[in-house]
């Protein structure tokens, strides 16, 4: 025969050596290969179930994280209103502190002045009137300095006051 055509013996030995060596590892290969192959696919669907438990926690971690974000964004703006209305108020009262300060200062200004004016006013008219009384008396003394002359004076002025209504009082 031929290479490529076995003989009946040789194709009963290899039969027989492929049912045994079957057996044998249906007997204790395979089950011990579809332990491993259980076991294996146990540890795939435990480690899938374990991501998405660990997915479903990560969305929400992250929904979590958002809203905190979001309350965070809300908080924050709320301050900076806070603090710009706090802002416009404190400028407002110094503002108001200011100008109110302002008008005390020129209130009181306008009356230190008034004061003033009204000093130096007095002031001025006592001169005036010293200064009247001094030059009253230099000339009448240069013009009375005869008897004739203030007899004349002394009647002029009691004309003077009859005509206008006023009576002397007549000291003894």
């Amino acid at each position: 025969m031929g290479l490529l055509q076995p003989e009946p013996g040789l194709l009963i030995w290899m039969t027989l050596s492929f049912i045994v060596v079957f057996v044998l590892l249906a007997k204790f290969g395979f089950p011990v290969m579809l332990k491993a192959i259980d076991e294996r696919k146990e540890y795939i669907d435990s480690s899938l179930e374990a991501a998405d438990k660990a997915q479903k926690k990560i969305e929400g971690l992250q929904a979590e994280m958002d809203e905190i974000r979001t309350d965070a964004e809300r908080q924050k703006a709320e301050i900076l209103r806070s603090a710009a209305e706090t802002r416009e108020k404190i400028i407002a009262e110094a503002r108001a502190r200011a100008e109110e300060q302002g008008e005390r200062i020129i209130a009181a200004a306008k009356a230190s002045a008034e004061t003033e004016r009204e000093a130096i006013l007095r002031d001025a008219r006592h001169q005036v009137a010293l200064l009247s009384i001094a030059i009253s008396e230099k000339l009448l003394r240069s013009k009375l300095d005869d008897e004739q002359s203030q007899t004349s004076l002394a009647e002029k002025l009691l004309e003077e006051m009859d005509s206008k209504g006023t009576a002397p009082r007549k000291e003894a």
